[in-house]
């Protein structure tokens, strides 16, 4: 399985859904770096806070590369516990190609060996390892006054007001992260909350967009064609289940306006730093950071699991037969905040063990 990113760091990801346990190897992290234990299962616990799998212990059992609450600079390595292994035998239905699972794309791709226990290796609990690497990340970066947060931009047809791409702050982004259920405005979060709900009530499932934001990114960070920050970014956000696609900036919305419109202008502040007056371009130019709040959007689609009686064929024996979810998510939009910053925090340090003095 392809589960291994490397772009000065690596990150390594292994496990199954209904395996003993998940986990996560990442190397080259700069060394004698404090990682605080508790941050670090706030984080994690991020993902479950609103509604997300829970299969897994939030806390993973760090096996090497911290000691004495330093990194060692040696491979950081942790497993997660599945609490729940015990998969219901589906013997007569490992077969079944279920409408909107990757249940023909990995028997094909791995010639029917793969595991197919409450998806395998294709389950949003690999998620939970990718959260713990970032959440990694985000203390080394924090330290270093860098800060990624992300909010519910919309869920379904509710919209939640958006980040200011030119303002937003350090604040800005923690107070986010401290909510129960991730919005700028909490009435526009009680209506999606109330969508959600309906959802559930009839049997279907929602998607939505993530907004995300990095802060006091330093200009200068990322390099031209094949190693922008955007094209890392944009590896590991496809790498969270359920990704559709991905805007930074202005995104899709620049391609209706004029260049006038669209060109950032620069100018000189009060301080001598060079910014500009908008910020259509995400904080990213050329591939590289230009000093303005890194921003983007990433779209979910509503997730596979309805409880609802879909057609489906057994590949096997090339026969229509139906299908019906043994579990069904309304909603896994909320759960994916933590996902995506942790995916642009991995990002974001692996770019930065190239700027000067930052180790």
């Amino acid at each position: 399985m392809s589960s291994f990113w490397n772009n000065r760091i690596s990150v390594s990801m292994f496990g199954e859904a209904h395996g003993p346990a998940i986990g996560v190897t990442v190397d080259n992290l700069p060394s004698g770096e404090y990682i605080n234990a508790e941050e670090l299962a706030r984080f994690m616990a991020r993902r479950y806070s609103c509604g997300g799998q829970t299969a897994v212990n939030s806390m993973p059992h760090i096996m090497s590369g911290i000691f004495n609450e330093r990194t060692t600079g040696t491979p950081l390595c942790a497993f997660l516990q599945n609490t729940d292994t015990s998969a219901p035998q589906h013997e007569e239905t490992d077969n079944l190609v279920r409408p909107g699972h990757a249940d023909y794309t990995g028997a094909m791709r791995y010639r029917g060996f793969n595991d197919v226990r409450g998806g395998g290796h294709f389950s949003d609990r690999l998620t939970a390892p990718l959260c713990f690497a970032g959440a990694v990340c985000a203390q080394i970066l924090e330290r270093r006054g860098i800060y990624t947060g992300a909010h519910i931009l919309q869920i379904h047809n509710v919209k939640d007001n958006p980040y200011d791409p030119v303002n937003i702050t350090r604040d800005g982004v923690l107070s986010v992260r401290m909510k129960d259920f991730p919005v700028i405005n909490d009435r526009k979060g009680w209506q999606m909350i109330e969508d959600i709900n309906k959802a559930y009530e009839g049997g279907e499932s929602l998607g939505g967009v993530i907004e995300c934001a990095s802060v006091n990114v330093p200009a200068g960070i990322g390099s031209p064609i094949f190693d922008g920050l955007e094209n890392t970014i944009a590896q590991l956000i496809f790498g969270i289940p359920n990704v559709t696609g991905l805007e930074f900036g202005a995104g899709f919305l620049s391609a209706k306006m004029v260049g006038s419109q669209n060109n950032d202008e620069f100018y000189v502040n009060d301080h001598g730093h060079v910014l500009t007056k908008t910020n259509n371009h995400g904080g990213i130019i050329g591939g590289i950071s230009s000093g303005m709040p890194v921003t983007l959007r990433v779209a979910f689609k509503p997730s596979e699991y309805i409880p609802q009686t879909q057609n489906a064929v057994n590949y096997r024996d090339m026969t229509s037969e139906t299908a019906e979810s043994e579990k069904h998510i309304p909603c896994a939009v909320p759960s994916a905040v933590p996902c995506v910053e942790a995916a642009v925090n991995i990002a974001l340090l692996s770019h930065m063990m190239d700027y000067p003095n930052f180790c």
